[in-house]
């Protein structure tokens, strides 16, 4: 147990940007929603999962949607609390505890501003270890745990209560929900008890993401590249480095979708890579050759910096490198391949471990 301050809210907003794979929201935004909330409403006290008690009642986080609109449709800030409230009162029970549903700069942050606006602790915790676009891709889900009932609300005060028959009902639904409230809307999902916390969520992942924000933070004080103390953290590879060249890039059905397309630079001269996302990048590829692809992730930051790049910060002509991390063992079951696997998403390649790619093809990991 511990109470979280400025500095380890800005370092889990950098770190979580990276465990976001591109997605998971504007860490800016995030941060400043978290940093208000705790100046309005006092201090958060996070939690570990194993100091919840069996029986409480804890539910994760979030916002739903296309990240690159936030940008331009800030939320009020008292969505998160009206999706608690409301669920409180369909459930008649209070919430013990809230956590992030996934790491991300935006979607790790909403955790941190709900539990300062309801008084209620943050859990060390989150349902996938990074991001991933859709609601039933979650570890909640692997291990049966519904994600109904669920809250939606958005910033002009309108909140749904909605029941599914399955996780993957619910998301369809959410997700035309979702559209009509704007593209974006908060969320509370997935209700648990402690013991189911302890047993089905990924521990520690805030005080990891807080440690790779330390990380980078320190590499920008002291201006040096952080990279070998970066990829040794998270036991990563470096893929590719270069000049992005072009980006493609649509809002459909709620989702960010396009491609990044990489011109190489230094050891990667003459060559391009195809980075494929919908809101998280998903696949990367040099040619046909295959460098890394869900559920494993693939982190696009700056070549300088190591400041994480998400997929609406895509822009022509900026230097970057692209970085591959192996993801939870939770998503390497067949389950977890089945629900966040490539031909879920469309493509044709049976799921193959970034260690194993790395081995074929030398990549530079430490």
């Amino acid at each position: 147990m511990r109470v979280i301050d400025r500095q380890a809210i800005e370092n889990m907003a950098l770190g979580a940007s990276l465990l976001g794979t591109g997605g998971g929201g504007d860490p800016y935004i995030g941060k400043l929603m978290a940093l208000n909330a705790i100046e309005q409403h006092g201090p958060v006290t996070m939690i570990s999962a194993s100091e919840i008690p069996d029986d409480a009642l804890v539910v994760p986080s979030a916002m739903m949607g296309a990240p690159v609109v936030v940008v331009e449709k800030l939320p009020n800030g008292t969505e998160g609390m009206s999706s608690f409230r409301n669920l409180e009162k369909m459930l008649g029970k209070k919430i013990y505890a809230t956590l992030p549903i996934e790491a991300g700069g935006l979607n790790s942050m909403i955790p941190i501003a709900v539990a300062a606006q309801v008084g209620i602790p943050l859990v060390d915790a989150d349902g996938m270890g990074r991001a991933f676009p859709e609601l039933q891709m979650v570890t909640f889900h692997l291990d049966g745990i519904p994600a109904s009932p669920m809250v939606l609300a958005d910033e002009k005060g309108n909140y749904i209560y909605l029941e599914a028959i399955s996780n993957d009902a619910a998301e369809g639904f959410a997700r035309e929900i979702t559209v009509q409230m704007g593209a974006t809307a908060m969320i509370c999902i997935y209700s648990m008890t402690g013991k189911q916390v302890k047993e089905s969520a990924i521990h520690n992942i805030l005080s990891y993401s807080e440690n790779i924000g330390a990380i980078i933070s320190a590499g920008l004080t002291d201006k040096q590249n952080p990279i070998e103390e970066l990829l040794a953290a998270t036991r990563g590879y470096l893929l590719f480095q270069g000049k992005i060249s072009d980006v493609v890039r649509t809002t459909e059905s709620g989702f960010n979708r396009g491609q990044a397309f990489i011109e190489g630079i230094g050891e990667f001269n003459a060559q391009q890579m195809e980075v494929c996302f919908q809101n998280e990048n998903l696949l990367a590829k040099i040619g046909n050759q295959v460098m890394a692809m869900t559920p494993d992730l693939i982190c696009i930051v700056d070549l300088h910096t190591m400041v994480p790049v998400t997929t609406e910060a895509l822009r022509y002509g900026r230097r970057v490198m692209v970085l591959g991390l192996p993801c939870h063992e939770k998503w390497r079951t067949a389950k977890g391949i089945q629900t966040v696997g490539p031909r879920y998403f469309g493509y044709d390649l049976n799921y193959v471990e970034i260690e194993e790619l790395a081995s074929r093809r030398g990549l530079r990991g430490v």
